[in-house]
């Protein structure tokens, strides 16, 4: 006899079939910033729902507060450099993360997340559905926000 798993069909999600998403709010207060980042970018690109399909934006909206707070171990904090380059020669400069955390908190979140997106077209649409704000205020309270979803451990 054939197994039964030969005869099943696997469903694919397609673009009209996904018309709501769901907004979520995480408090990044005392998180490490490298396993937020990748529960973040499981959300983003939906694999925390079962229609989780690899070629299709099948994921939700992810609001971060307290991004100012988030904990790195180790040296982090004054060993990791983000570079930046202008263009011009000469021009590639440093900052440590204490100075970024300082200056644009927001970014270290947006950075840890979009390394961990894929690299393709469909990335930077999963971008635009993080929105990090570094204190606790942010200008999404009229969304119906719901807690940020666990992922089981197996």
């Amino acid at each position: 006899m054939f197994p039964l798993s030969l005869f099943m069909k696997t469903t694919l999600a397609k673009n009209v079939q996904l018309k709501d998403k769901t907004w979520y709010v995480v408090d990044a207060k005392d998180q490490h910033l490298g396993r937020l980042a990748v529960r973040i970018a499981n959300v983003l690109r939906g694999r925390h729902k079962p229609t989780y399909t690899p070629h299709v934006d099948t994921g939700d909206y992810v609001v971060v507060i307290n991004a100012d707070k988030v904990v790195l171990t180790g040296v982090k904090e004054t060993d990791k450099t983000y570079m930046f380059y202008t263009g011009w020669v000469g021009t590639a400069y440093r900052r440590s993360v204490a100075a970024m955390r300082a200056r644009r908190p927001e970014f270290i979140i947006t950075h840890a997340v979009k390394g961990m997106l894929p690299k393709n077209r469909l990335s930077s649409a999963m971008l635009r559905k993080l929105r990090v704000f570094a204190g606790e205020k942010h200008d999404h309270s009229d969304k119906s926000l719901q807690p940020f979803p666990t992922v089981p451990r197996g």
